[in-house]
């Protein structure tokens, strides 16, 4: 039930907010919850991406901020949709923090495959690990993509991380740089200024 009403509100002009504000949606295993993400949860969210930079060892690349994270992912066309894993009270960390958890996400489109779903972020603080919560983060989203039909969840993988990539892999992820040859490339900064500035103008 819960899924047909994201679908029927996610056609309905991207009013992801309304949703947030008014219903959530539970998968409970082992004493947490996976729920939609409200504008409360930003900065626990903007915390835990910061915590994943860090381990990713790209923490010198970050540029956007608690602010930039609110307007993005509850405006009303959102950029990014997002899912918080929280555990309850008698869990909270030692800081007092009960969201420990999230995956963030977005909507693309292939010309082959038809519609997708970009996991961008998906972290569960590390003494929290090995309780399923990845997992069920991970099924969640996967299920918000089968309910909008999309046909894909695709997601990058830092080369080093083989935790991560054995993770995924074991789950059925396809690693499509060995079997199909693709890399992932990126516009930034200058290049992005250059080539924007090379479009015809009007």
């Amino acid at each position: 039930m819960f899924l047909m009403l994201v679908g029927l509100l996610f056609r309905s002009k991207g009013q992801f907010s309304r949703f947030l504000g008014g219903l959530s949606w539970y998968y409970l295993k082992m004493d947490f919850t996976i729920r939609a993400a409200t504008p409360e949860d930003c900065i626990d969210i903007f915390r835990m991406t910061r915590e994943l930079s860090e381990y990713e060892k790209l923490s010198d690349q970050v540029k956007i901020s608690l602010e930039d994270l609110k307007r993005n992912g509850f405006c009303q066309n959102p950029f990014y949709r997002c899912l918080i894993a929280e555990v309850p009270e008698e869990h909270k960390t030692k800081d007092g923090h009960v969201n420990v958890g999230y995956a963030l996400f977005c909507y693309t489109y292939c010309t082959i495959k038809g519609k997708c779903v970009y996991l961008g972020d998906l972290y569960v603080m590390p003494e929290f690990r090995g309780k399923g919560i990845g997992k069920a983060l991970m099924s969640s989203v996967a299920k918000v993509a089968k309910e909008q039909q999309c046909t894909n969840l695709q997601l990058s993988v830092l080369d080093w991380n083989t935790p991560s990539m054995d993770f995924y892999i074991a789950k059925g992820a396809q690693d499509l740089t060995k079997s199909e040859g693709w890399h992932s490339l990126r516009f930034h900064g200058a290049a992005l200024d250059k080539l924007a500035e090379e479009a015809p103008k009007n």
